[in-house]
């Protein structure tokens, strides 16, 4: 008897072992460390300041800093710190992504067990029956599920990682944007009080018969133009703002106290070379790790459909009373209850094929990510060292040429060798060549937040080249 009992009691703690094994193997989400782990893959964008702030004081907190912030100028680096501590569509994203690894775990969970009670009356009887049932396919396929799972919140966390470094990235360039877009409506103003002053000067010296009626009225049409492009460069200035103040999540309080600083940063040195950019392993970057991740979660999802595709088994434990009235005694049964499901109607064909049409689909799809990566990141390069080389052309031969050309363009007129329309026209490309430098400078800035992303694994798609720089296009006429 007594080794019957050690037996059971053995039995028991086995049983209870198993259990806890079974609960501790359940996959569980570490979001903290999701975040440190991605603060610390993309610490270039994140500055290892991301963070979640899920407590008033928190926020608060962020609140204080995000204030410190736009007390002064923003730079590109603050204009993304200021993000991370201030937009509310961030914030969104960390905590979707959370709610995401939290799915992607409950898959390795054991579902409840259930517990039925049934109580059956008879004259003579009455009978209480008690069952507890669990599935017993979800802990034959608990591993299976569990590396699922796995993989899963591995997916989602360098999905984390990818989404911040695409946000980052529009901060950086909408920043760029805005900083331009002022920069071009000051040098409008500039361009406007000139053409204003030019205008007057005009009118008086035609007042006293200095200059004909013509050329007034050409003094006249350079200062309407003038006005025309004002016009256009302060809304240009205001769409881009605002833009920024989108993505900075600012509210109107604080989009009143954003400043920018008044010019885009100089241009480096001397631009990245191809074989600094070409140090990026393929094999780490997010878009490879991330396609890789969905193959191997579409492969393992693969063999446990093939199991439970086909059919699903349920196990009860039964433990049932009977009470005879008429005998005054009572009856007690135990038994356990397997419940299968019969695959007569439904073999689970179209759910293997679907899974295997997944697996499929996400290698052809690693494939594709992996082929694409290097062609990816030498047309970003390419993006970056035209956008470079056209900006620094700007700096040191266009501008250079222009103003000499105003200045002995100026001192033509001083002498009479030119007319007023020479001089007029002559402003035109002056102005032209002004605008263009600056947009060939935002264009190597938007080029080179694109370069960044791209090289850690997120392609981002940036036009090369120049618009055509108002008033440009009738300088020549």
């Amino acid at each position: 008897m007594n080794l019957f009992r050690a037996a059971h009691l053995r039995g028991r703690r086995l049983a209870i072992g198993a259990g806890a094994l079974l609960l501790a193997g359940c996959a569980s989400v570490d979001f903290e460390e999701s975040v440190r782990q991605t603060n610390q893959d993309a610490a270039g964008f994140t500055q290892g300041r991301l963070a979640l702030a899920g407590t008033p004081a928190q926020r608060e907190v962020m609140a204080r800093e995000a204030d410190a912030l736009l007390a002064q100028p923003l730079g590109q680096d603050e204009a993304v710190r200021l993000a991370l501590l201030n937009s509310p569509a961030l914030q969104a994203l960390l905590a979707n992504n959370w709610s995401e690894a939290a799915t992607a775990a409950q898959g390795a969970r054991i579902a409840n067990p259930v517990f039925t009670f049934e109580r059956m009356r008879s004259p003579d009887e009455v009978e209480f029956g008690r069952m507890l049932a669990f599935g017993l396919l979800d802990l034959i396929t608990l591993p299976h599920r569990y590396g699922v799972a796995r993989r899963q919140i591995a997916q989602a966390q360098l999905r984390l990682t990818t989404e911040v470094v695409d946000q980052v990235t529009r901060i950086r360039q909408t920043w760029v944007n805005a900083v331009a877009a002022q920069q071009k409506q000051s040098y409008a103003e500039q361009v406007y009080e000139a053409a204003d002053a030019g205008a007057e000067l005009a009118q008086r010296l035609q007042a006293v018969g200095n200059i004909t009626r013509l050329q007034r009225a050409r003094h006249q049409a350079f200062y309407a133009d003038a006005a025309t492009q004002l016009a256009g460069a302060r809304h240009a200035a205001l769409a881009a703002r605002e833009a920024l103040v989108r993505q900075l999540g600012l509210t109107d309080a604080q989009a009143a106290r954003l400043q920018l600083p008044g010019q885009l940063p100089p241009l480096p040195a001397a631009p990245r070379t191809a074989g600094q950019v070409a140090q990026a392993t393929t094999e780490q970057r997010l878009d490879v790790r991330q396609a890789r991740l969905g193959f191997d979660a579409a492969a393992k999802a693969q063999g446990l459909t093939a199991v439970t595709s086909l059919t699903d088994i349920e196990l009860g434990v039964r433990r049932d009373q009977t009470f005879d009235k008429a005998e005054g005694h009572t009856e007690r049964a135990r038994g356990y209850e397997i419940e299968v499901r019969l695959p007569l109607f439904d073999w689970g064909g179209m759910q293997r094929d679907s899974m295997n049409a997944r697996t499929l689909a996400a290698a052809n799809a690693l494939e594709a990510t992996l082929r694409a990566a290097g062609s990816e990141l030498r047309e970003s390069y390419s993006a970056y060292r035209t956008g470079y080389d056209i900006a620094r052309h700007y700096r040191d031969e266009v501008l250079p040429l222009s103003k000499a050309i105003s200045e002995e363009n100026t001192l033509r007129y001083n002498g009479m060798l030119i007319g007023v329309f020479e001089l007029l026209a002559d402003s035109r490309e002056q102005i032209g060549a002004v605008v263009n430098a600056i947009n060939a400078q935002q264009q190597f800035w938007l080029a080179d937040a694109a370069l960044q992303a791209a090289v850690l694994g997120k392609p981002t798609a940036v036009a090369v080249g120049l618009a055509a720089a108002p008033g440009a296009a009738e300088a020549g006429h």
